[in-house]
């Protein structure tokens, strides 16, 4: 599984509206990242974009599914999904998508810290 130079290209070319939309290789793809947070991944040449309670109906409308991978004789689904392909022949139809991905990311960012307890002050 890999994601070609010039796919990822065409990708980060397409969402620089959105601000500065980096991508990190990492496992067998690339990670897309704006501030700091991944809100979409590239495989295979697909573009996966995160989902979470809030946007995941979007994506089950329109019957995409979910990425997953083998992990110890299952398959394992994560929060991203599988963006549409109207979405990808044009940079204006992808925004949108991206948008909603990206605000998962927050979402979840948020939830994340939430969950975490406060940092504790040693005491002397």
């Amino acid at each position: 599984m890999v994601a070609s130079r010039e796919y990822v290209d065409y990708l980060l070319e397409s969402l620089a509206p959105l601000g500065p939309v980096v991508g990190k290789r990492m496992f067998s793809g690339v990670g897309l990242f704006l501030d700091g947070l991944m809100f979409a991944i590239v495989i295979d040449d697909q573009l996966w974009l995160k989902a979470d309670d809030l946007n995941r109906g979007e994506f089950t409308a329109l019957d995409l599914p979910p990425f997953t991978y083998p992990r110890q004789g299952k398959l394992t689904a994560l929060s991203y999904y599988r963006a549409p392909d109207e979405a990808l022949d044009a940079p204006h139809a992808l925004l949108p998508w991206a948008r909603s991905a990206f605000a998962a990311a927050l979402r979840g960012r948020d939830l994340e810290g939430r969950r975490r307890p406060p940092r504790r002050k040693p005491t002397a």
